[in-house]
């Protein structure tokens, strides 16, 4: 069969090859699947022309001890107010073009056919979506903006000028160049109010073998779930150490998994649209399209070390 009917073959494709590819999607990154797993992966039905986050940055003012009859303080400040991110799209193309079709002559060969191109569109998505997350807004002004920038000391980030509001500063230290655990723990402890503290730390492969061997083997302690989940990790003060390696060279990123979200587009959520035959090619074309953003709402819990040397 040479599939003239290219529905069957959308279905097909839709049915068996699209659910795997989302799955493997989020089981290729570690960040990915634990905000999944946490549920912090959030579809939207409908959004607006932005991401719109809510931001608690003051405690109440009007707070004290008080004695009898005493006048209570009811004055109001400024403690909410918001960031906005804007909605970022992503695509991958599954072409079969009429030479394609040709010679993948029969019903199994051209299944076989598009599986194989699936999954190509599969691995170009996950590369793009991990570069994604540690995107400045600079490399790619189309892309998510992503950690580096979410993680940073300066900049604008979400609409918030950090010169100007010192409070939507994460951690950093980017002149620091040897690693060592009490540099780590600094960043850490700056990250930390009481129990909320840092729940995962990312690197590259060089700067987690510079923490591999910062540590005894009696220290090199893993997190199950994660290692489980085909990632290898060490452990620092409970939050798993993870090889990324999208992760920029010479970081180390500490990250408070509680302030971020995934918001997404339901209808492209990693949407299947199906095969098309533009009427000037001899070719049919399916996408698989995304749509979303991820939003930090307090960067004063996450931290980064920007300039260790390997």
């Amino acid at each position: 069969m040479a599939f003239a009917d290219y529905t069957e073959l959308s279905s097909i494709t839709e049915k068996r090859f699209i659910p795997a590819l989302v799955d493997n999607i989020f089981t290729s990154n570690v960040f990915l699947m634990r905000m999944k797993k946490r549920g912090a992966y959030v579809t939207r039905g409908s959004g607006g022309t932005s991401v719109v986050q809510p931001l608690a940055y003051a405690t109440t003012s009007a707070s004290a001890w008080y004695d009898g009859t005493e006048t209570l303080d009811v004055s109001a400040n400024d403690q909410i107010g918001a960031a906005e991110f804007d909605w970022k799209q992503i695509h991958a193309a599954i072409p079969i073009t009429g030479r394609d079709e040709s010679i993948n002559q029969g019903r199994e060969a051209i299944v076989n056919f598009v599986a194989s191109k699936t999954q190509l569109a599969e691995m170009t998505i996950v590369d793009n979506v991990g570069t994604g997350l540690y995107n400045d807004g600079t490399t790619d002004s189309k892309a998510i903006i992503g950690l580096r920038l979410a993680v940073d000391s300066a900049g604008t980030y979400g609409g918030i000028n950090r010169t100007t509001y010192s409070w939507w500063s994460a951690q950093e230290d980017s002149s620091t160049t040897a690693l060592s655990l009490p540099l780590m723990q600094g960043i850490f402890g700056d990250c930390s109010v009481g129990n909320d503290k840092p729940t995962l730390i990312t690197c590259n492969q060089d700067v987690y073998d510079l923490y591999w061997a910062k540590l005894q083997p009696q220290q090199r302690w893993t997190d199950k779930g994660t290692a489980d989940a085909g990632f290898t990790n060490l452990m620092f003060n409970g939050a798993p150490v993870v090889v990324d390696g999208k992760c920029p060279s010479a970081h180390m990123f500490f990250i408070n998994e509680k302030y971020l979200k995934f918001h997404v587009m339901a209808d492209k959520n990693f949407k299947f649209t199906g095969f098309v035959r533009p009427t000037n090619q001899d070719v049919h074309v399916a996408q698989i399209l995304w749509m979303g953003a991820l939003s930090c709402s307090n960067c004063r819990m996450q931290g980064k070390l920007g300039a260790i040397a390997s």
